[in-house]
């Protein structure tokens, strides 16, 4: 959902897009009919070697499988997040010996990862982007290691529609994990709570977001106390 919501933004934006997935190209017909011209879907190999800058949206338990050779080189913004009940138990994510994003890094050794995209809902992140200096912009975090890399991933943040702020580097990009204050919730307006399966569903796709600036992300952030990774609550469908 995150990845699709990136794809429709990019293109908007009138940037080139290569999409893909564990699946194949076939599978991404209509979404690839829906981008036009400016979108078309290959292998996951394919894809690495095609992008600019390149987004990896995948749950997290599939991170292995991210072609780390076809990435060498690349600047990658990793939007993933630790849910335990879907990615099973990760023991270096729940001793708190390291954020998620590290093990992308890890894995992914010659490229530059960006922790990104990752706070937000794919139904605010699309529907909340807004040109620059509009005064309702929102902003997002970003963590990484490579200077440069972060400013590729602000420039792009920025093209898609937010602001970004710079958290630090991976090892700070727990601030941004599930269960920490700017995660999600800031985005969305309160939602009822007598409202049925079928009203929350019609909710969460009709509800506006909220602005987020980027004083708030920043205030929010510094806020975040670390718990072990996973304890933090989170809304699968959200993600």
């Amino acid at each position: 959902m995150i990845g699709s919501a990136l794809a429709r933004l990019a293109v908007a934006a009138g940037l080139d897009v290569v999409v893909s997935n564990s699946r194949g190209p076939e599978t991404l017909a209509d979404l690839v009919a829906e981008l036009g011209e400016h979108g078309r879907a290959a292998t996951p190999a394919e894809a690495a070697r095609a992008g600019d800058l390149v987004v990896a949206t995948v749950p997290l338990k599939a991170y292995p499988q991210l072609p780390a050779e076809a990435l060498t080189g690349k600047t990658v913004i990793d939007t993933m997040n630790y849910y335990p009940e879907r990615d099973g138990r990760i023991d270096e994510l729940d001793a708190g010996r390291l954020p998620s994003s590290a093990l992308v890094q890890r894995h992914l050794t010659g490229s530059r990862v960006v922790k990104a995209f990752n706070n937000i809902d794919f139904r605010r992140l699309f529907t909340s982007a807004r040109p620059a200096g509009s005064p309702d912009r929102s902003a997002l975090p970003i963590a990484g290691d490579d200077g440069s890399a972060k400013a590729e991933a602000a420039r792009l943040l920025d093209a898609l529609g937010y602001d970004s702020v710079d958290i630090g580097t991976l090892a700070d990009s727990w601030r941004s994990e599930p269960g920490t204050p700017v995660y999600v919730q800031p985005y969305l307006a309160e939602r009822p709570e007598t409202l049925g399966q079928e009203e929350a569903q019609r909710w969460f796709f009709e509800t506006p977001g909220m602005s987020v600036s980027a004083k708030q992300v920043k205030e929010l952030t510094d806020q975040a106390v670390r718990h072990s990774a996973g304890d933090g609550l989170a809304n699968l469908s959200q993600d």
